[in-house]
């Protein structure tokens, strides 16, 4: 089987182009550091990812319509919310927000 130049340069383009973003980062960083404005940013990243997705799972989006809260995802959130915001674990949070959805589509 042969490949034509066209594939290959394809090949070798899709390469650098899904390894380049990945790896230059860690090299600039690891030679020289981040200045503490982006290293303060970078610290609020999480919070920020865990949030939206939270959050995304707790609407419902419908083309033509405004988002609207799920019923039964709100209600298991709050004892979840509440769990994390005490203990400050999260293997607790995610145990107490899976238990309370089970209870609650089992109710309903």
């Amino acid at each position: 089987m042969t490949i034509s130049s066209f594939t290959l340069a394809a090949i070798l383009l899709g390469f650098a182009v899904s390894w380049i973003p990945r790896v230059a980062p860690v090299v600039l960083v690891k030679y020289k550091g981040l200045p503490n404005l982006v290293v303060r940013f970078l610290k609020y990243l999480p919070v920020s990812i865990l949030f939206a997705l939270t959050l995304s799972s707790l609407m419902e989006e419908r083309i033509g319509n405004f988002p609207m809260l799920k019923g039964l995802e709100v209600l298991a959130a709050l004892p979840t919310f509440w769990v994390a915001f005490r203990t400050k674990n999260l293997l607790y949070a995610v145990v107490t927000g899976i238990a309370c959805m089970a209870v609650l589509r089992f109710i309903f």
